[in-house]
């Protein structure tokens, strides 16, 4: 079974909702999910009481084996602008030479040419998905 990382922002109650419901879809269409907010847990909920460098190296360190350990990594593209630990996992996971797939309903833009930042988009060859049907087309397309 394919494992699929998702990279997206997870610091409001909308965003975890909305994740939590992309990932029970991945999992629906027949892949294994890494949910950075499920397996290395959210950051501003552990440090009570904990200390902070301790809690952001295993956080770090848990979602990097997530990364390494994927064969794909879907990365959410809406909002003003991407989320910046989304791209750095991007990054990492296109180095590593995995499927990096990028999903945007999200109509804004980077760059004045009407495109989002050729790198992140480079990462992806070059090609957004924009429906969940594209989204799952590609998807069963890596299988």
């Amino acid at each position: 079974m394919k494992k699929i990382y998702f990279a997206a922002p997870l610091f409001n109650d909308m965003e975890l909702e909305r994740n939590e419901y992309f990932a029970k879809m991945f999992r629906e269409w027949g892949f294994e999910v890494y949910l950075p907010q499920e397996a290395a847990g959210l950051s501003a909920r552990q440090i009570t009481g904990q200390n902070k460098r301790e809690v952001h190296q295993r956080i770090f360190n848990t979602d990097l084996e997530g990364i390494k350990n994927c064969d794909i990594l879907v990365l959410f593209l809406d909002g003003r602008v991407p989320d910046e630990g989304a791209c750095v996992e991007l990054g990492i996971a296109f180095a590593l030479n995995k499927k990096c797939v990028g999903y945007k309903t999200d109509d804004r833009n980077l760059d004045f040419t009407g495109d989002d930042n050729l790198f992140i988009e480079g990462c992806m060859g070059f090609k957004v998905m924009r429906t969940v049907e594209q989204l799952k087309n590609k998807l069963e397309s890596l299988k």
